[in-house]
């Protein structure tokens, strides 16, 4: 089990202590107001953790306190996860960005895309072109999700159970299965929408490597970056650390939410958002990530490469996932500038204003339109329980921000976290 620790003062690093103050003040009251039961924030420079702080109860009924080690859903934040054990898998030449996804995945040959009407009276049409495999980690490939409400194809999407993302007692295959005979909501790469898409690029990964995805990011991912909690369910001695889910109720407070089960493997390991983890973990990961593929030395080919590394790790200095090549590409945005979008309900911009999407990841590309203080070619996401990660390059910073608390207030929480980090840069 790791365990995140401060490693040095903010002066030392260029961060204003003062500001930094300043967050926690702000989000302590948003714990004491009863907005939030609890949270972890922590805020690394040049990469080392400069500040972090624990606030609150990870569970409000048995009065058990936020702690460094404390287990967190963190949704979303499953999906750059993924997108990253998939780039491994095209750097090792096993597919291209533009491979037709039926090239690998034979359910999706014949896509069929929304033409008009709504309920039993819509028509669809042969899509244009191909799903491409740059379409699902983008989001543009024309799927979507059943909880939106805004578009004829979700209640398609309803109607098979998928909603908001997962159809029942169904693995990532049998997901995919159902998703290939939906309707897709626009051409293939003409617009952008959140969907369940990662779950395909989830399924991919476990077509191409051979194994099953938990497998695999435990194997090629996890266990070789000492992400020790991270996974899709927790074990007897994860248990107790694991934060209580929550939603908003009708008075404003917060009261205990269902959430999925994590006590045992899921038949479906969700891309898409079914991951927990600690913020040692998801901290390796953006280091990983600001790093530019490497924690300190070493690119992972082969299980028997992990296995061998792993052996000997006292003796490495580190470990290379992607070429710096490759999480450049993922940081940058591929959408055209005038790609209209439907939103997302765990992003903070719904029209994209500013933000553009790269391979798994959104991307700053216009602060001044962005609503929020940022700086061009910052890249992150957010999850759907109050989490939200970013890697600043221009400032070398990472940030993580881990709450228990899904959906509403999440956008609120997240713009000012963006303010107040801005304000803590002090050069």
């Amino acid at each position: 089990m790791g365990q995140l620790r401060q490693e040095v003062e903010p002066a030392e690093v260029g961060l204003d202590p003062t500001a930094l103050d300043r967050l926690d003040g702000h989000f302590a009251r948003r714990v004491d107001d009863g907005r939030l039961p609890g949270y972890l924030v922590s805020v690394s420079r040049h990469g080392r953790v400069a500040h972090l702080t624990t606030y609150g109860l990870r569970d409000r009924e048995a009065g058990l306190p936020v702690e460094p080690d404390t287990v967190w859903r963190i949704y979303s934040m499953t999906k750059p996860i993924v997108s990253v054990a998939a780039l491994m898998l095209h750097e090792e030449g096993l597919f291209d960005l533009d491979d037709p996804v039926a090239r690998h995945l034979p359910a999706f040959a014949e896509p069929r895309v929304y033409a008009g009407g709504a309920g039993p009276d819509v028509t669809t049409h042969p899509a244009k072109g191909p799903i491409l495999i740059r379409h699902l980690l983008t989001h543009t490939a024309g799927m979507t999700m059943g909880s939106y409400h805004a578009h004829p194809v979700e209640d398609f999407y309803r109607a098979a159970g998928v909603e908001p993302s997962d159809p029942p007692d169904a693995d990532l295959a049998e997901a995919c299965a159902v998703y290939a005979r939906l309707p897709l909501q626009f051409e293939p790469g003409t617009e952008w929408n959140y969907s369940v898409a990662t779950n395909v690029v989830g399924h991919l990964v476990e077509v191409l490597s051979g194994r099953p995805l938990d497998v695999f990011l435990a194997e090629r991912i996890f266990r070789p970056l000492g992400m020790s909690d991270a996974g899709f369910w927790v074990g007897r001695d994860q248990a107790e650390r694991l934060a209580v889910l929550y939603a908003e109720d009708e008075e404003g407070g917060v009261g205990p939410a269902p959430g999925r089960p994590l006590h045992s493997r899921p038949r479906l390991c969700s891309a898409n958002g079914g991951m927990v983890a600690s913020a040692h973990d998801y901290h390796r990961f953006m280091e990983l990530l600001r790093g530019r593929g490497e924690l300190d030395g070493f690119r992972l080919l082969t299980p028997q490469t992990v296995d061998a590394m792993a052996a000997r790790r006292g003796e490495l200095d580190g470990f290379r996932l992607l070429t710096p090549q490759t999480v450049d590409a993922m940081a940058a945005n591929h959408l055209p500038g005038d790609l209209r979008t439907f939103g997302s309900p765990v992003h903070d911009q719904p029209d994209n204003a500013g933000v553009g999407f790269g391979l798994g990841v959104s991307v700053v590309t216009d602060p001044d339109r962005s609503g929020t203080p940022s700086t061009p070619g910052t890249y992150g996401w957010s999850g759907a329980a109050t989490t939200t990660f970013w890697v600043d390059p221009r400032h070398d910073l990472t940030v993580q921000f881990l709450g228990q608390v899904r959906p509403a207030a999440a956008p609120t929480f997240l713009r000012e976290l963006k303010e107040f980090l801005h304000e803590a840069v002090a050069d």
